[in-house]
């Protein structure tokens, strides 16, 4: 753990945009974004994809295009995916919560279009969200929450090197039934051996030439975590 003797608390997040191999990831402006998004998302498909965020179904694209001016007058930074190959909208998630004083941020609101399904651009997008947190504003603690039956968010989360913390039991109510809500968490302290396995799974070498993984992102973890200990 670092020491907090001298901690005078970290920059409030801002708009940013990350390059990656695969993706970048850019601030959402509703000129420039709405339709793509709303595209990439599967457009009236969005509702399923979405079905466990709180807000009501949408009934069309102003609905959605509300729903985002909303949460960012909320405080959340809503952040799209932009293919690299491609050049199309594929998803989008926010910075939420951001408690600079404490060095805290989550990161939320996260839906993945079909076209990042079996894919490396998922993998970098929260590698690259992950690493502006940590490395450029110096938080310490990165958080993600999800309905506790939102098994596929709880999967992806520990994948990512996220740890499950616990499940806040009747936390809100969602779509007119009760949420209970799992929380995960990265921190700084963990973040030097998460940093090192994202580069490596991300790395050219380690895809065969139809794009499979050659080594899993758990396993290269596990390997880096128990050379560090001997």
């Amino acid at each position: 753990m670092r020491d907090l003797s001298n901690f005078k608390g970290c920059p409030a997040p801002q708009p940013v945009t990350l390059k990656g191999r695969f993706v970048t990831v850019e601030p959402y402006v509703r000129e420039q974004h709405l339709q793509a998004l709303w595209d990439g998302l599967g457009g009236m498909a969005i509702n399923p994809l979405l079905r466990y965020f709180t807000q009501p179904d949408f009934t069309g694209m102003e609905d959605f295009s509300n729903w985002l001016h909303s949460v960012a007058k909320s405080g959340w930074l809503t952040h799209v995916f932009r293919d690299n190959s491609s050049g199309k909208i594929v998803g989008v998630a926010n910075y939420m919560r951001a408690d600079p004083a404490n060095g805290v941020i989550e990161v939320g609101g996260v839906a993945h279009g079909p076209d990042m399904k079996r894919s490396p651009l998922s993998t970098e997008v929260h590698y690259l969200m992950a690493k502006h947190v940590f490395e450029a504003l110096g938080y310490r603690r990165y958080e993600w929450k999800c309905d506790n039956l939102n098994e596929a968010s709880k999967t992806t989360a520990a994948r990512y090197g996220f740890t499950f913390e616990g499940v806040f039991r009747q936390h809100m109510i969602s779509k007119r039934r009760n949420r209970d809500t799992a929380w995960f968490s990265m921190i700084d302290s963990e973040w030097p051996v998460l940093n090192a396995a994202f580069e490596a799974w991300l790395s050219p070498d380690n895809f065969a030439a139809d794009g499979k993984q050659k080594r899993r992102l758990e396993d290269i973890r596990a390997e880096i975590s128990k050379e560090q200990a001997v």
